[in-house]
C-alpha cells in the first residue's frame, strides 16, 4: 500500500522516493510509488499535478488503496525526486477548505446540508438542501463565512475508529467504516474528508459569493477562495475602470449612466424605425409609380438594404399592389419573395423547388419566402431566375 504524506502533511511539496511498481493500463502507463503527496481525484477534488524527476504527471488515481500517477514513459532512474506543482495544491486547498467552512455557514444559518461539491479550474460550487435562497440571505451568509476567515480557526485532521467517532458531531456519517479521516475546523465543524487542507481558516484568504441558482429543486452556489477571488475582484475592477472611462463617469455613477445611455438608445431606435418606416413608404411609391402598364412583377437591386429593410419594404409593396414583389440585397446577398395572397404561386414552395440550383438556402410561407446566397452570382442568377417565372 503507498503511504500517502499527503495525509501526513499538506505542505509538502517535495520528497525522495522509488518505484514500487508500473502498471500499463489502456490509456497510459502508471507509476506506484512507494511514496507520495500527489494527491488523486476524490472527493469532488481534483488531483495533483507536477514532476517525477524530468517526467511530467499528467494524472493520479486511487485504485484498491494504491495511488497510481500517469507519466509518459519509465523514468531513466529509479532514484525519484518528485515535485508538487504547489500554486496548483494550494489553489485547491483553498477552494476544499472554503468549501467546509461555506457548507458550515449554511448549515449553521439557513439549516441547509450540502448535497455535493464541484471544484473546477475556474471555479467552485456547492448544492445545497433548500428550496429558495433570497440575496439578502446570500449577503448574510458570505458576511459570515468571511467572519470566521479573520477569526483564523485552526484546521486540523487526524483519523478515528469507530468509538471514537461516536463521539464526534459529525454534519455527515462517513460511507467508509475504516481509516476514517476527520477534519476538524476548531469552534466551527468536524466533517469526514479525505482531501488536502490548508492549516487555518485564515489562509483560505477571502471568500467571494458570485450566484446562487435554483438547480432541481435545490440551489446551486457558486463561488471563489483565496487567490481565485484576489483575480475575479480585479478583473472586475478592470472591467469597471473601462466603463467609467468609456462613459466619463465615476464608478458609483456608472448604473445611472448605462441606464440613460440605454434609454436614449431605445428613443433612437424607435426614432430610426418611424424614418425606416416612411423611407419604405415612399420607396414603395417611387417603385409602384415606375411600373410599367403591362408590368406582371414589382422588382429591385438595392445596394444596402438588409433582409429585414427587404421584407419591411415587400410588406409595404404587397399592401399597396397585388402584383408579386421581388427584391435583392447585393449587400447581404438575399433575396425576398412576396404577394398579397392573390398569386396562384407559393413563395415558400417556389423558393424550396429552385433554390438548390443557385446554392441558395431559405423557404417561407405562401405569401413571403426568403433566401440567402454564397455570393453575389448566385443570388443575382436566382433573381433573374425568378423575375422571368413572373414575366
Amino acid at each position: 500500500m503507498t503511504n500517502k504524506l499527503y495525509y501526513e502533511s499538506a505542505y509538502l511539496k517535495e520528497w525522495q522516493t522509488k518505484i514500487s511498481r508500473a502498471v500499463e493500463k489502456e490509456d497510459g502507463l502508471y507509476l506506484i510509488l512507494e511514496e507520495t503527496a500527489f494527491y488523486p481525484h476524490g472527493g469532488g477534488q481534483p488531483c495533483d499535478t507536477g514532476f517525477i524527476n524530468e517526467l511530467p504527471v499528467l494524472d493520479v488515481i486511487l485504485e484498491d488503496d494504491e495511488v497510481l500517477h500517469k507519466v509518459e514513459r519509465l523514468p531513466a532512474d529509479n532514484q525519484l525526486s518528485c515535485r508538487i506543482d504547489w500554486d496548483k495544491r494550494f489553489d485547491h486547498m483553498q477552494q476544499h477548505s472554503g468549501q467546509h467552512l461555506l457548507s458550515a455557514v449554511f448549515l449553521d444559518l439557513c439549516k441547509a446540508l450540502t448535497l455535493s461539491f464541484y471544484l473546477g479550474s475556474e471555479y467552485a460550487t456547492i448544492d445545497i438542501e433548500l428550496p429558495e435562497l433570497t440575496p439578502a440571505q446570500l449577503a448574510l451568509v458570505e458576511r459570515e463565512v468571511n467572519r470566521h476567515i479573520y477569526l483564523n480557526h485552526s484546521i486540523t485532521s487526524y483519523f478515528v475508529n469507530e468509538a471514537e467517532l461516536a463521539h464526534l458531531p459529525l454534519v455527515k456519517q462517513p460511507k467508509v467504516t475504516e481509516n476514517i479521516r476527520v477534519v476538524e475546523i476548531d469552534s466551527v465543524e468536524y466533517n469526514a474528508c479525505g482531501g488536502t487542507h490548508v492549516s487555518s481558516t485564515g489562509a483560505i484568504g477571502m471568500i467571494k459569493l458570485l450566484k446562487a441558482e435554483k438547480q432541481k429543486g435545490n440551489i446551486r452556489i457558486t463561488f471563489k477562495c483565496g487567490t481565485r477571488a484576489l483575480e475575479e475582484f480585479n478583473e472586475s475592477l478592470q472591467i469597471l475602470s473601462v466603463l467609467s472611462a468609456k462613459y466619463n463617469t465615476g464608478k458609483d455613477e456608472i448604473i445611472d449612466r448605462i441606464e440613460k445611455w440605454e434609454q436614449e438608445h431605445k428613443d433612437l431606435q424607435l426614432e430610426l424605425r418611424a424614418l425606416k418606416d416612411q423611407n419604405d413608404s415612399f420607396t414603395a411609391r417611387e417603385l409602384l409609380s415606375a411600373l410599367e402598364p403591362e408590368c406582371h412583377l414589382v422588382s429591385q437591386v438595392f445596394e444596402h438594404r438588409s433582409l429585414k429593410d427587404l421584407q419591411s419594404l415587400a410588406l409595404k409593396l404587397t399592401a399597396q399592389t397585388e402584383l408579386p414583389v421581388l427584391l435583392l440585397s447585393a449587400e447581404e446577398n438575399k433575396v425576398v419573395l412576396a404577394h398579397s395572397g392573390s398569386s396562384e404561386i407559393s413563395c415558400g414552395a417556389f423558393f424550396k423547388t429552385s433554390l438548390a440550383e443557385f446554392q441558395g438556402k431559405g423557404g417561407g410561407s405562401d405569401k413571403m419566402a426568403q433566401a440567402g446566397f454564397p455570393a453575389w452570382e448566385n443570388a443575382l442568377a436566382f433573381y433573374e431566375f425568378a423575375k422571368k417565372e413572373f414575366i
